[in-house]
């Protein structure tokens, strides 16, 4: 509301997105007797920019899904996307369960702390730091990093960093320019077997079995 901010997406090959563009005053109106639970509708942050990333729950999906499958384009349409656009919001904003409050990252500092070892972890995945090390180095105590990161990206750090290792091999694999042993070196892993064990329990299918189905 009060200056310009830039939007920078990146999508996977299929991938959706969706806006809402709501005014100020309208968001405001939807929360007007609980705005001060609401971290970024309270008056301490009124004037700060909120970041929040999580993992949307199924429920919101299902509602996101009807907005982008509906081809309806008869009177009602719009009353439907609108309905659904509130139904949306809501879901969002009225989960209130204990994980998911989390006044620790109310502060945009605290955020760019967890973004930060984040990278970290993907910069040395196959040689990670201890969760300790990492939060020496954004400046977190390690009770912080571990629930700050969870908030933010729906899983624990080590459950992160093995589901980015083996997305990282899969597209390895897809370029055909490394084998199994080697890819399974750049990830972390020091013996192939236990890169293929993991490979397939995530994909249902081994490395080299993965790659001879590549066109």
């Amino acid at each position: 509301p009060i200056q310009d901010l830039p939007i920078n997406l990146s999508l996977n090959a299929g991938g959706k997105y969706l806006v809402f563009i709501v005014t100020i005053e309208l968001f405001h109106s939807f929360f007007s007797e609980v705005a001060g639970i609401i971290p970024f509708l309270n008056e301490e942050n009124k004037n700060k920019k909120y970041y929040l990333d999580k993992e949307l729950s199924p429920t919101e999906m299902l509602v996101l899904n009807q907005i982008f499958d509906d081809k309806k384009f008869n009177g009602a349409h719009k009353l439907y996307i609108t309905a659904k656009a509130y139904e949306a919001l809501s879901l969002y904003f009225g989960n209130n369960n204990n994980e998911q409050n989390c006044p620790f990252l109310d502060s945009e500092a605290n955020t760019e702390r967890i973004k930060k070892a984040k990278q970290i972890v993907i910069d040395h995945m196959a040689e990670p730091p201890s969760l300790q090390d990492i939060a020496n180095q954004v400046g977190l105590s390690l009770s912080n990093l571990k629930t700050g990161f969870k908030h933010i990206y729906g899983e624990s750090v080590f459950n992160f960093l093995l589901d980015y290792k083996l997305e990282y091999a899969r597209k390895q694999l897809l370029s055909k320019e490394y084998n199994v042993s080697e890819i399974s070196l750049q990830v972390g892993y020091s013996t192939a077997s236990h890169f293929i064990a993991a490979f397939k329990k995530k994909y249902g299918t081994t490395p080299k079995q993965y790659a001879m189905s590549i066109n």
